[in-house]
């Protein structure tokens, strides 16, 4: 049966549009995403058979070009619509927190971080580089690959942020294995960027490391 054959309060869009689309399942949000399904499929089956391949909504929305053109029903077209909304909602992000205090918001602050790193398949470090009233400046990643105390050098990230103009900074780094447990290695990076951070007057105000749905702060921690 067709989607347009469905009574009006379960037709996805129609449901969106009276209850909001916090109402609406994955399937059901992936459905207005593709719009149409295939010979036999309606777009909501087609929706369900797809985050049950992929396993789940994350992992289908972070494949790859190659491995999501191969599920059937989908596209270069697609794809390209989907890394455009995915960006549409990480600059929504972005631009909430430069118009709000980061720290009075460190639940925004932790969601844009991970919608920006979780997804790396190897190690990133980053920051936040922030004004006088913790609003966001910039985001900018700076060291790749295994992330130690021999890979990020405090006076490049001094160096951005003053370019930045910044008075205060969040590093971060993601944890491919998804466990955001911080390491030895990871409180001294810490104490080494606050410390040269401090040198010129700008505050170190956390350390986030990113897993797979989970972030730990190492501020929190008591590090800093």
């Amino acid at each position: 049966m067709s989607i347009r054959d469905w009574p009006d309060d379960e037709r996805p869009r129609e449901k969106l549009l009276q209850r909001g689309a916090a109402a609406l399942s994955d399937a059901e949000l992936l459905a207005i995403f593709l719009r149409v399904g295939v010979p036999g499929r309606s777009a909501v089956d087609l929706a369900r058979d797809m985050l049950k391949q992929h396993g789940g909504l994350r992992q289908l929305l972070e494949l790859d070009q190659a491995r999501f053109c191969a599920t059937h029903g989908l596209g270069p077209a697609k794809y390209v619509q989907l890394q455009a909304v995915l960006e549409l909602a990480r600059r929504h992000l972005e631009d909430t927190l430069q118009r709000v205090d980061a720290i009075q918001s460190v639940a925004d602050t932790r969601r844009y971080l991970m919608a920006r790193m979780r997804h790396h398949p190897h190690e990133v470090f980053s920051c936040l580089f922030l004004d006088n009233k913790h609003r966001v400046i910039q985001y900018e990643e700076l060291f790749f690959g295994t992330i130690d105390s021999s890979a990020v050098h405090p006076r490049q990230v001094v160096k951005r942020a003053l370019h930045h103009n910044a008075a205060a900074v969040i590093a971060a780094h993601n944890h491919p294995s998804g466990v955001a447990e911080p390491s030895r290695a990871d409180e001294a990076i810490t104490l080494r960027l606050k410390d040269a951070l401090a040198t010129v007057d700008i505050r170190l105000l956390d350390h986030v490391v990113i897993g797979d749905g989970q972030t730990v702060s190492l501020a929190e921690r008591g590090v800093l």
